[in-house]
């Protein structure tokens, strides 16, 4: 049986890092339809903490959008920030106490809802949607 699957595009933004901070994501089916698109103001932060929230406001809604049915789904995270995605995909370890909170988040959810999801890292071209959500959060603040 193949898996439905959905694509998260995720970025996280902070002018002057750390300054105001602002989260995007945009969940996609399989064929590339929009189903859902968040921005998310986050006040003062890092950027790389932005990254990482995006992330957790990316699965959170997809958990919302599909529940128990997302531990069936084959789900694939694309970020323009390498750090976030090769930390997340166990190639880089963790330095910034600060992201050790969101990574426990981002693991449980892993644990609990999500067991088939990829951690992608893509050009920041490719991240354009997500990229103008974080941007529109910043600029709302």
């Amino acid at each position: 049986m193949r898996m439905n699957k959905l694509i998260i595009y995720t970025d996280g933004g902070s002018r002057n890092n750390p300054g105001i901070a602002g989260a995007g994501a945009v969940i996609k089916n399989a064929e590339g339809r929009i189903l859902k698109e968040i921005a998310k103001p986050l006040g003062i932060k890092t950027n790389n903490w932005a990254e990482y929230e995006a992330v957790i406001i990316g699965l959170q809604e997809a958990k919302k959008m599909f529940g128990k049915k997302l531990a069936d789904m084959e789900v694939e995270v694309r970020m323009d920030s390498e750090l976030v995605a090769r930390q997340l995909s166990g190639k880089y370890q963790i330095k910034e106490e600060t992201l050790f909170p969101q990574f426990i988040k981002i693991s449980n959810l892993r644990v609990k809802d999500i067991p088939n999801i990829v951690f992608v890292h893509v050009r920041r071209e490719e991240n354009k949607e997500a990229d103008k959500l974080a941007n529109d959060a910043m600029d709302a603040q």
